[in-house]
């Protein structure tokens, strides 16, 4: 399995870059997961529906699955902050994850950019951050060695992953 991660402030276009990519690596042939950190309470399931009301009952997880898909909800007894190896540690074997923030986790990292937004950028202290991405080269504030790849053009951000795949091996007895 490979892990690497997007990082980027909010609205420079990490969902679509890892959208696009998904079916990149989907259309070589290869089975591609995603974990994506949100910021604050959510829900996946409709109230009143039966998952929502045996998670409003009390239970610690509750699993839907169906003929053509799965999905688990655990509910944190004390509020808790699982780390991006915990949750890797919940996927099925796959070729790819796609890790959607977590910008601090020690995982190499595609830092997405954009000039538009005037934030900094975190590649410059961000030592896991291994290439960017971005619609601006020219603007990015500090030089660097790292690759840097046109947001617009995901299929040579997907070919650089599968040329340098072994940077991206995970090996949880590391992390685990």
């Amino acid at each position: 399995m490979h892990v690497v991660g997007f990082c980027g402030t909010s609205g420079v276009g990490k969902t679509t870059l890892i959208e696009q990519l998904i079916a990149e690596l989907k259309a070589r042939g290869l089975r591609v997961s995603v974990i994506k950190h949100a910021h604050h309470a959510f829900d996946i399931d409709t109230p009143g529906k039966d998952s929502w009301r045996h998670r409003q009952a009390g239970a610690f997880e509750v699993l839907i699955a169906s003929g053509q898909r799965l999905a688990k909800m655990r509910e944190y007894e004390v509020e808790g902050h699982p780390t991006v190896h915990q949750l890797i540690a919940e996927l099925i074997d796959c070729d790819w994850v796609l890790v959607e923030g977590y910008k601090h986790a020690d995982i190499p990292k595609i830092e997405v950019w954009r000039a538009a937004t005037g934030e900094a950028p975190l590649y410059p202290d961000e030592p896991y951050v291994v290439a960017i991405a971005t619609d601006a080269p020219a603007a990015l504030p500090v030089a660097t060695a790292r690759p840097v790849f046109d947001m617009a053009a995901p299929a040579a951000l997907a070919s650089h992953l599968l040329d340098t795949a072994e940077r991206f091996h995970y090996r949880p007895e590391i992390h685990g």
